[in-house]
Order: C-alpha cells, then sequence, then structure tokens
C-alpha cells in the first residue's frame, strides 16, 4: 500500500484493511488535534486509478479483507459521485467485503442527502466515526471545531436515517476547570438527541504541548486533574439518557477503564466513577507511563 505516514486509524479497525483514499484533513485546524500537522499531511485526494491499482494488488495477494477504513481524516469530504465509484471498485475488487468504514467530519454531511447516504450504505459503508469532541458551542468555538451543536445533531440524524451506524468520540477534560460541567452535560444532551450506536470517551491530551491549544482559551485553560476528569466524567454518565448504545471508555488516554451499554449498564458505570472518586486506590488505574494516544 502507498502510505503517506503517518497513518491513523480507530482502534476497532485494527484488522481491517487501512485504504487511504485521502492524506491529511481538509479542516485540519481543530486546536487540539495534532495528527495532520506534519508537511506531508497536508490536504490532498489521492486519484481513483491509483486506489483501483492498490485494491488489485490486495485481490491477487489472496488476503482475505472483510473490512476496509477508508483513511485519512477526511475521506467523507469526497463528492457523493466519487465515493460512490470508490465503494463499487471496493466491491469489484474485493467481493467479501463486509463493512466499509470512515472517519467523518460533521459538515461532510451537509452536501449529501439521506437518499445519497442511503444508498453509499447499499454499498457496503455501513459505520462513521463522528468526532464531536463536545456538545457545547462555546467549547467547539474555543477549539476551532468548526461545527455547533446544530451541526453535530444534522450530520448525526442523517446517518441514522441512511441505514448507517455513528460510533461517536466525546473529548473528557476538553473545556478544562472553567467549562468542565457545561462541557459534559451539553455533551450528554447531544447523544442524548442523537441516540449514537456506539459512544467513546478519551482524555485531550498535549504531546505536542499545549501552546497552540491555549490560544483559543485566552491562555487561561487549566487541564483537569485526575480526579477532576472523573468528576467530569460522572455528570456525563449522569446525565446521558440512551436506549442502547455501546459505550467505551478505553482507550490508552483514559485513566479509569470504563465498558458498558447505555443506559443498561448506568449504574455500574457510575459506581465505578464514584469508587475512583470517593475511595481512591481501590480501582485500579492506568499509570502515567501506560497512558498515551
Amino acid at each position: 500500500m502507498n502510505y503517506v505516514e503517518p497513518l491513523f486509524r480507530p482502534p476497532s479497525e485494527a484488522r481491517s484493511l487501512i485504504l487511504q483514499v485521502t492524506n491529511g484533513c481538509s479542516w485540519n485546524r481543530c486546536t487540539f488535534c495534532e495528527m495532520y500537522t506534519a508537511p506531508q499531511k497536508k490536504f490532498s485526494v489521492k486519484p481513483q486509478s491509483e486506489i483501483e491499482q492498490e485494491l488489485q494488488q490486495v485481490a491477487s495477494s489472496g488476503y482475505p479483507v472483510r473490512r476496509v477504513f477508508l483513511a485519512d481524516g477526511d475521506a467523507m469530504t469526497l463528492s457523493f459521485r466519487r465515493l460512490r465509484e470508490l465503494l463499487l471498485a471496493i466491491r469489484q475488487y474485493l467481493p467479501d467485503v463486509q463493512r466499509i468504514s470512515s472517519y467523518c467530519l460533521p459538515s461532510n454531511m451537509k452536501n449529501k442527502s439521506v437518499d445519497e447516504l442511503a444508498e453509499l450504505q447499499q454499498l457496503g459503508l455501513s459505520l462513521m466515526y463522528v468526532g464531536c469532541e463536545s456538545g457545547d458551542d462555546l467549547v467547539l468555538e474555543k477549539i476551532d471545531k468548526g461545527e455547533n451543536y446544530a451541526s453535530s445533531l444534522d450530520a448525526l440524524h442523517k446517518i441514522k436515517q441512511a441505514g448507517m451506524k455513528s460510533s461517536v468520540m466525546i473529548l473528557n477534560g476538553l473545556g478544562g476547570q472553567q467549562y468542565t460541567e457545561q462541557h459534559a452535560i451539553n455533551s450528554a444532551k447531544l447523544m442524548n438527541e442523537a441516540q449514537p450506536e456506539f459512544l467513546s470517551t478519551l482524555v485531550v491530551s498535549f504531546p505536542g504541548g499545549i501552546e497552540r491549544f491555549q490560544q483559543g482559551f485566552g491562555g487561561e485553560f487549566q487541564p483537569l486533574t485526575q480526579q477532576q476528569l472523573f468528576q467530569e466524567m460522572e455528570i456525563l454518565l449522569d446525565t446521558l439518557e440512551l436506549e442502547r448504545t455501546v459505550f467505551r471508555s478505553d482507550h490508552a488516554s483514559n485513566y479509569l477503564v470504563l465498558k458498558g451499554t447505555l443506559n443498561r449498564d448506568k449504574a455500574q458505570l457510575l459506581q465505578q466513577v464514584r469508587t475512583a472518586i470517593q475511595r481512591p486506590g481501590v480501582i485500579p488505574l492506568r499509570e502515567e507511563w501506560q497512558r498515551g494516544l
């Protein structure tokens, strides 16, 4: 495969064929994200001819492919026509593929109708990883996300109406100490309206330094302590009212590993978080050296 490194994928796509149809992210302004800041990650679209050559090579290898992830961070910015062409090529060369997935900026859904998305779903594109990050408009503005509560909800509704599934990411600690409560409450409200099939939380981290992120907060961003992260998680879980959403807070950035289905396991998950807050040391946590992105 002709990859432009570094290459990123969701943890659940570890066994998927990573098909890099775009390089980088067309927005690439979120202040918390350093994934596509390297010079070689400037946004570009890979020609269809190159993608088909790669698919031919995979097909000729005889390696069984059941799942395909469309990389990089912004494959869904492609037009409906181009996505349809791409999915037809995957079906032609890899007929045994059972699921195709992609990262998805909410704004990528604006120019695609539900009928168009439903056709893409019929061609195999069945799962969208949507980085909502927060449901709070002020926090989203400060991180230069280019989205708001309404645009995120509209995208998630379109995905569901088209018969696709959504896996939403919320960033624990994104609002800092000043906006922690409203970040948690409004993120939960967004999820309650959207009812995604999957929901995960990651802890906001700054491996390359916090300076760029601080600018949006006027230099006043105060990261949450470990205990404050747990308190924010408690507010989020307590406010969530989900019918049947698989919930995961087990990414390497998290101190406390949480797994369950909401709302079925809500009481149990809240008990774990409250134990971590009230009785430190009782529940095992990740050490700093074990955490990462």
